[in-house]
């Protein structure tokens, strides 16, 4: 099988560290699917990001060990074309935004300009994506007189418009409210059924329970667990390691111990709902 992003026994330590960030990383993704990352905070997470990105060692420096490849081909051999392979949105959108345009429209049509699109291609563009991500309203407005969440909402666009084939989403509704949570997740479904190859790092593990396919649990800088979502988000003994698991996985595991016949625990409510029904049936 080819995959789309592949790790092979990598390491990387940053400048002046004392221990690796991550350790001896062994990875492969699959074209098509999401990815959705948890672990305790200093995990290895963001870093695990910024590798399979090229922002460690590129922009980060330290010392890396192994190899990374990009759809066969070593990550370092892109370039500057990794942004057209690997679109990256940070965990904080400031970070993202580039300071240096006065709209909405001009900033998700920056990334376009540097490559050199025709402008009326690039209008067509940004016009689409806007419609995707629900800013068609902000077009005007500036990127620093938004919320937290429409300014997400904007980084995700100026992301997105480039047509990455892999995207790399780190924490995005870390800091927004539930309201702007949704609306987030609202796009990630879209590009979820667009069939775009998705990494998610996420806290919020019920989210990540409905949307992800396959699930990449880390714990001092190592993988410790990686499966499909049901899976690893269903095995109790994560909270060894400081995991959280679903709440509806939590409820199950209750149900269980009140004398209810359950195989294999739900993670998501709609799981939950249709077990109670079988059983509900079956008496």
């Amino acid at each position: 099988m080819d995959y789309e992003l592949e790790c092979k026994d990598v390491t990387y330590t940053y400048p002046l560290a004392q221990k690796p960030a991550i350790k001896e990383l062994n990875l492969k993704i699959e074209k098509g699917k999401l990815y959705g990352v948890i672990g305790e905070n200093g995990s290895g997470k963001t870093t695990l990001c910024s590798i399979l990105r090229g922002f460690a060692p590129s922009f980060y420096k330290g010392d890396l060990t192994g190899e990374i490849l990009v759809q066969g081909k070593a990550l370092a051999s892109y370039k500057d074309q990794i942004s057209r392979k690997i679109g990256y949105v940070f965990q904080n959108p400031f970070t993202q935004i580039s300071g240096i345009k006065n709209t909405v429209f001009e900033e998700v049509a920056y990334g376009l300009e540097n490559f050199g699109i025709d402008v009326e291609e690039i209008e067509k563009k940004v016009i689409n994506i806007m419609q995707l991500t629900d800013i068609m309203e902000l077009a005007e407005k500036s990127p620093f007189e938004l919320s937290g969440g429409q300014m997400q909402r904007v980084a995700l666009a100026s992301v997105i418009v480039l047509e990455p084939e892999i995207l790399i989403i780190d924490e995005p509704t870390s800091q927004l409210d539930p309201q702007s949570t949704e609306s987030v997740f609202k796009i990630i479904k879209k590009l979820k059924e667009e069939k775009k190859t998705i990494i998610l790092v996420e806290h919020k593990v019920d989210l990540l329970a409905e949307y992800s396919d396959e699930m990449i649990v880390l714990h001092d800088s190592k993988i410790i667990k990686q499966g499909e979502s049901r899976e690893v988000l269903s095995d109790l003994s994560l909270r060894e390691y400081g995991i959280r698991l679903p709440e509806v996985t939590l409820l199950s595991e209750k149900l269980r111990e009140a004398g209810l016949d359950i195989d294999q625990l739900p993670i998501t409510k709609n799981q939950i709902l249709d077990l109670i029904e079988k059983k509900r049936k079956g008496e």
